[in-house]
């Protein structure tokens, strides 16, 4: 049967060794002499060899000594390196944050930014997605903060950071459609509030549409819009040069506005704390 060694024990050897003394090894250590030497003889039961020998008024060690010695730096290093490790890798793991694509170029690297100077050893995990989903995961526990979109009013959804206005965009070079064509439409796939809000508003003035293309990524939204696709509901935030606002020259119906608001978990770590404060700055001021 395999015997686990004392790990205090091999430590107690080595130090005592590296000392030449096992008396000022127990200083050291903070322990009496007699604890030092129960801890040797403890050793030498696990292993049923003699390690220790005397010399004058101290001990040297024996060849199984020196053996034992030799496994005993490497399996005090392998220790320290694991427990440091597993220390780090937990420590790292602290915190989550979801939100939708359009806050990936501006408040997603300034707020990542700002937290690592705060906490340079807590690695942040980034998720993209839309309302419903990022609501569940907050719920859940799977998300330790978020930013998502709601619907104007939606009090009973976290904090509100900011309303903003929907608009229609197309790129430079879309044309009006003539009277009786149908609008084309570049959305995100179902379920989405962009989607959702857009084409409730057409059909309620009885405005033909037809999907153009549909996507889940914000990059293809923007992609196909500027490609002249057809024309897109978005807020004014982060929209890419050569895309803008065409709902007055399109005589389109005004649309709705929408709440950004912050979602956060119950009992966050101190950790969490930080990135929620950090986020809920960093979006006031780029929002």
């Amino acid at each position: 049967m395999n015997t686990a060694l004392d790990m205090d024990a091999l430590r107690t050897m080595v130090v005592g060794t590296d000392m030449k003394s096992f008396a000022r090894a127990a200083s050291q250590l903070g322990r009496s002499q007699s604890a030092i030497s129960m801890q040797l003889k403890k050793l030498e039961q696990q292993t049923g060899q003699t390690l220790f020998r005397r010399s004058g008024r101290g001990l040297v060690l024996t060849e199984a000594g020196e053996s034992l010695l030799a496994y005993a730096r490497r399996i005090i290093a392998l220790n320290d390196e694991a427990t440091a490790s597993l220390g780090t890798m937990a420590a790292s793991a602290a915190v989550r944050i979801g939100l939708p694509q359009d806050f990936f170029d501006d408040v997603m690297p300034e707020t990542i930014t700002r937290f690592a100077l705060l906490r340079p050893n807590v690695h942040v995990e980034v998720a993209a997605g839309r309302n419903y989903a990022l609501e569940e995961e907050v719920r859940t526990g799977r998300l330790d903060v978020a930013l998502a979109f709601f619907p104007a009013g939606s009090d009973t959804h976290g904090t509100l950071i900011a309303s903003q206005q929907i608009l229609w965009f197309a790129n430079e070079r879309l044309t009006k459609p003539l009277n009786g064509d149908s609008l084309a439409l570049v959305l995100n796939d179902h379920p989405c509030l962009f989607r959702q809000t857009a084409l409730q508003t057409l059909e309620s003035k009885g405005l033909r549409w037809r999907l153009s293309l549909t996507t889940p990524s914000l990059p293809g939204i923007w992609a196909a819009v500027r490609s002249g696709h057809g024309l897109s509901p978005r807020t004014a935030h982060g929209v890419p040069a050569g895309i803008r606002d065409i709902g007055k020259e399109f005589d389109l119906p005004e649309l709705p506005r929408i709440e950004l608001r912050m979602l956060t978990a119950s009992n966050l770590s101190p950790a969490a704390v930080d990135l929620q404060k950090i986020l809920s700055e960093v979006s006031a001021e780029k929002v």
